[in-house]
């Protein structure tokens, strides 16, 4: 079996067809995040310290680190990205355990992260466009780490599943010529927007059975790229991860949190509530609420995208007598009642984690 390997300095991951599914957290990346890459130029790291801590508790098996930001003060960023990239890639290990994917359009900055990242992290990406090929396998080589290869080159994206599964081949043969064995490549196939094109996940459903049959390769996606568009969006990457994973996909690129509910949203539904003649006791708290009315809550916790891939790793045989879904849903212990043993004495003996 096909098996990559991602170590930190004290944890391995494994990502391949017998290992419970790789779920690589996606939030620390200012692309589209202002606040956070406003941040990031002003030098406050705070919400990548929180990302990264609530992905790992969230679940998240590798956390990915993105560092494109575009600086007013500077908008190169080969300048730019290499220094900011070290220093997320130095903080966010100092902070937790789990394996990074040192990920980057500029071969400085994924050179950047590599020099300082312990253990062995997963580098994303490469592409077959001849000049990325050249510029990056040489990288892979020279650290001996797995590569994200996405299934594009220099005629772009195409629609045409054929063509994208010739380019991961392409890619393959290529890191073979520099000595890279295909079990060190992850495939993105490129899942497209379901709202765009109809057959967007029977392609890459077939797309992934070809990849993992005929090359022997792991694969990945952002998970979120099929929902894009769409009305409850959650609801459709719930039904994909799990339908991927039957296909054989091995890992995604995704967001394991579900991002906490603010005080307008818990306002606007206190007052629907009270407007509808429901009397609430005078000291629910906001959490108490949320969960009563089926809001979420106040606090970041494992996304419903993270109920279905545990699912699936119970369903699939990759969750050996189910203990990682019993823990999940396992509630939490009552205000006083951590650490107490069986029967709530104090005292009781622990089990393991």
């Amino acid at each position: 079996m096909t098996q990559t390997i991602v170590e930190s300095k004290t944890k391995t991951a494994v990502i391949g067809f017998d290992q419970p599914f790789c779920v690589i957290g996606e939030r620390i990346n200012p692309t589209g995040r202002k606040k956070l890459a406003a941040e990031l130029e002003a030098g406050d790291f705070s919400t990548v310290e929180k990302d990264a801590v609530a992905q790992v508790l969230a679940g998240a098996t590798v956390l990915d680190i993105n560092a494109g930001v575009v600086y007013n003060s500077n908008p190169n960023p080969n300048e730019t990205e290499p220094p900011l990239m070290k220093k997320i890639v130095e903080l966010v290990q100092g902070l937790v355990d789990v394996p990074l994917c040192i990920d980057s359009s500029v071969p400085g900055a994924l050179e950047a992260g590599l020099e300082v990242a312990e253990g062995r992290p997963l580098l994303n990406s490469v592409t077959g466009e001849e000049e990325r090929l050249e510029e990056i396998l040489p990288l892979v080589k020279k650290y001996n780490v797995p590569v994200v290869a996405i299934s594009n080159d220099d005629t772009g994206i195409s629609e045409d599943p054929d063509v994208r599964f010739a380019v991961a081949k392409k890619i393959v043969e290529r890191a073979a010529d520099f000595g890279i064995p295909a079990h060190d490549i992850v495939v993105d196939p490129l899942v497209m927007p379901v709202g765009a094109m109809a057959t967007a996940g029977l392609q890459v459903f077939a797309l992934v059975r070809r990849l993992r049959e005929e090359l022997g390769v792991n694969t990945t996606c952002g998970a979120s790229n099929i929902s894009f568009g769409l009305p409850n969006r959650h609801g459709i990457n719930n039904a994909f991860l799990p339908m991927a994973m039957g296909a054989g996909m091995t890992s995604a690129i995704m967001n394991p949190v579900a991002l906490p509910i603010g005080p307008k949203k818990i306002a606007e539904k206190r007052a629907e509530v009270e407007a509808s003649g429901i009397i609430l006791p005078a000291d629910m708290d906001d959490e108490a609420f949320c969960q009563m009315f089926g809001l979420g809550s106040t606090k970041p916790k494992a996304g419903k995208e993270m109920e279905a891939i545990r699912a699936a790793n119970f369903l699939t045989n990759n969750d050996p007598h189910g203990g990682d879904w019993i823990k999940f849903n396992k509630p939490p212990a009552a205000a006083g009642e951590e650490g107490r043993g069986r029967g709530g004495r104090a005292g009781g003996r622990r089990r393991r984690a």
